[in-house]
């Protein structure tokens, strides 16, 4: 079943205003923070549970293995989950589950023995809850809001991602150093929050599905997205242009070697895309939807690319940091437009399985992105393998104007409409 859209309450003076004074608006934010925040300290935390366990660096990519992977198992039913039930409920009902795994992770901690199995296979079921999840939370936002605000509440939605994002890591870090295992008691905490906050959520009238079970409504996401240019689109110039663009993974590498600022400047770095993104995001929460947005998304792309470029080829702290922000900054621009038209575009029974495909397209474009980062330094050096992803995602951006010309036309994505 899925939820109708809320009454329209007219186009405010104040846009972020409106959006803070939604009820359900803020706790789906608050869903989304918490959720974010507890995954990205749930990931620290076992990564080092999981080092100390067996000093076996090939552990910790089966740490990202065992997470992203029950996505691309379960796309089929991921989306058409969330095309069929209460979102909210979805999201809870995810939620709740990784309530249970923050607390098996905490008495693991405290009582479990050396093996390191139990752990992956717990992963396994963490990861399945956050497929159904994602999908979920993504479509659930344009029934919340109206929708001239739509887009200004991703932006608001983006930025709490962001925020969860910069401080779950450091959170984690030094939970660990505090209190050990304790620091899985925390994340179940935050899950359950996350939970409370999504029950919480208004329901909305239901319908009938338009269409019955079967391999046509399950395959129904992906004859979407191959049918509709736009989103087609704006869904794989993601995929490519972070799985070329990504740089994160080869930071250390930066701050050991290269710029020689030791691990201070790692965290400074590390940092740096996030504190860009913030700045960008919140100040997109608060303007009206631009005009030409086809064209925005291009250029911020072209500058996204730039400012690879310019990092890899620097040698001045000062330089690489501000390459950075920018970099986060553009990457900003670039969601924010990509989600608001993906959502935008696509009619809300078929909503659910859109994003399925939209999150695994993202979630391995940050995994393949950082292997194909690592790879290419192993072949080529670092600052030839940055470089090189810096230009081939100029390459790509120029590439998908071609290829994409209704993309780049697409002028306010409010007034974008929407096809069956």
């Amino acid at each position: 079943m899925t939820e109708q859209p809320a009454t329209d309450p007219g186009k405010p003076a104040h846009r972020g205003r409106a959006l803070l004074k939604s009820r359900d608006f803020l706790f789906f934010i608050a869903a989304r923070f918490s959720f974010t925040l507890a995954t990205q300290m749930l990931t620290v935390a076992v990564g080092w549970s999981v080092y100390e366990l067996t000093r076996d660096p090939l552990d910790l990519g089966l740490v990202g293995l065992f997470q992203f992977a029950p996505a691309f198992a379960l796309i089929p039913v991921t989306g058409l989950a969330a095309d069929r039930f209460a979102r909210r409920r979805v999201m809870a009902s995810c939620t709740g589950v990784q309530t249970l795994v923050g607390a098996f992770f905490f008495l693991n901690a405290q009582f479990g023995g050396g093996a390191v199995w139990p752990i992956f296979l717990v992963l396994v079921l963490h990861g399945g809850a956050r497929a159904f999840l994602q999908p979920a939370s993504q479509a659930i936002l344009p029934i919340l809001v109206a929708k001239e605000l739509f887009v200004n509440a991703v932006a608001y939605n983006s930025s709490a991602g962001k925020t969860a994002q910069l401080l779950g890591p450091v959170i984690s870090g030094l939970l660990i150093a505090w209190i050990g295992g304790g620091v899985f008691l925390a994340t179940s905490m935050l899950f359950l929050l996350a939970t409370v906050s999504a029950t919480m959520i208004g329901s909305r009238p239901t319908i009938p599905p338009k269409e019955p079970v079967g391999l046509q409504t399950v395959l129904g996401g992906f004859a979407y997205v191959w049918r509709r240019k736009i989103v087609l689109g704006a869904i794989s110039i993601d995929l490519f242009a972070v799985l070329f663009g990504g740089v994160v993974g080869l930071l250390p590498v930066y701050a050991r070697d290269i710029l020689q600022v030791g691990p201070e400047g790692l965290g400074l770095m590390r940092s740096m895309p996030g504190v860009g993104a913030l700045a960008v995001g919140l100040a997109l929460s608060q303007l009206p939807p631009p005009r030409r947005s086809g064209t925005l998304l291009f250029v911020t792309l072209a500058i996204f690319g730039t400012s690879i470029v310019v990092f890899g080829l620097s040698s001045l702290f000062w330089l690489s940091l501000a390459a950075l922000a920018v970099y986060g900054a553009s990457d900003m621009v670039s969601v924010y437009i990509r989600a608001s038209l993906v959502q935008i575009a696509t009619p809300d029974d078929k909503r659910g399985r859109v994003s399925a495909v939209n999150s695994v397209f993202i979630n391995a474009s940050n995994e393949l992105g950082d292997f194909r980062a690592g790879t290419m330094a192993a072949a080529l050096g670092v600052v030839p393998a940055v470089v090189l992803g810096g230009a081939v995602t100029l390459g790509i951006t120029a590439l998908w104007w071609r290829l994409f010309p209704g993309l780049s036309r697409v002028d306010r994505l409010d007034d974008l409409p929407t096809e069956d």
